[in-house]
């Protein structure tokens, strides 16, 4: 396969850049073709403005930001760092997201990779998104670190369940764009661990992608099971374990006990 893996931390010897490099040597090893984005060091610009386009603009009175990045990137003009990562994208077969999570979120500086990389045109168009959209047949995983443990990351934990508070990635982004999304890969606050237990997290690390392509992705409906409204039809059940159908009949109890997605990222 070739893999990318896009890295969001300020600090290369971070438990996230140890991480990163456990993927690297790991997939490399098992005879992957792997990229590495290093946000950090590539001094990544983060902001999407006017400055992404080069050519003559859509509008130059108006900065219609999806109207020019279509634009843009029909015409081959976009700036060139986007250019440079939209083809790493495009070669990938698997992209691995290692960050930080950093208010219940992903690092800005890749919030930014997405904002540009994935412009509309490249990765999302009218009528391609989820099941239809421009990356589907590719995959995507986050390895990420955090800074508490995980059982604040529990159904009732202070922080929620960890698949809820990825559900924005997971599904506004990746899935939206047509990936196929695998479980995350979490180590929980490696800065306050013994080192065999950061070491366990590394070693953990490598048995999962050495069976990376047998994974069982996480679920998300597809397109059929929703109306002309983009919500669940009558009688369908919610089962991403996040989603729930009262028109089914359904509580997001039972459809959180039904379906628990969980399980998946245990390790």
């Amino acid at each position: 396969m070739n893999i990318l893996v896009v890295f969001a931390h300020p600090e290369r010897r971070s438990f996230c850049g140890a991480l990163k490099d456990t993927a690297v040597r790991t997939l490399t090893d098992l005879g992957h073709k792997v990229t590495v984005s290093d946000l950090y060091a590539m001094k990544w610009i983060a902001e999407l403005d006017s400055q992404d386009f080069t050519g003559e603009r859509v509008d130059a009175d108006y900065l219609d930001l999806s109207r020019e990045q279509e634009h843009a990137f029909a015409t081959r003009t976009q700036a060139f760092d986007i250019e440079q990562e939209q083809r790493k994208v495009a070669e990938a077969d698997l992209i691995l997201f290692h960050f930080p999570v950093w208010w219940f979120s992903m690092p800005a500086i890749l919030k930014g990779w997405v904002d540009r990389v994935f412009a509309r045109g490249f990765a999302y168009s009218a009528g391609r998104k989820y099941g239809k959209g421009h990356f589907f047949g590719k995959k995507a995983m986050i390895c990420l670190t955090t800074g508490t443990d995980s059982t604040l990351y529990e159904p009732n934990g202070i922080d929620g369940d960890l698949l809820h508070v990825l559900w924005p990635i997971h599904n506004g982004i990746l899935a939206y764009t047509g990936f196929t999304v695998l479980p995350p890969f979490a180590a929980w606050m490696p800065g306050r661990v013994s080192a065999d237990e950061r070491q366990g997290y590394l070693d953990g690390y490598a048995r999962h992608l050495t069976a990376i392509e047998e994974a069982e992705p996480l679920f998300f409906h597809p397109w059929d099971d929703y109306d002309e409204t983009q919500r669940l039809k009558p009688g369908i059940k919610a089962r991403s374990g996040i989603q729930w159908n009262p028109r089914a009949g359904q509580t997001f109890e039972q459809a959180a006990y039904e379906y628990d997605q969980r399980v998946a990222t245990e390790r």
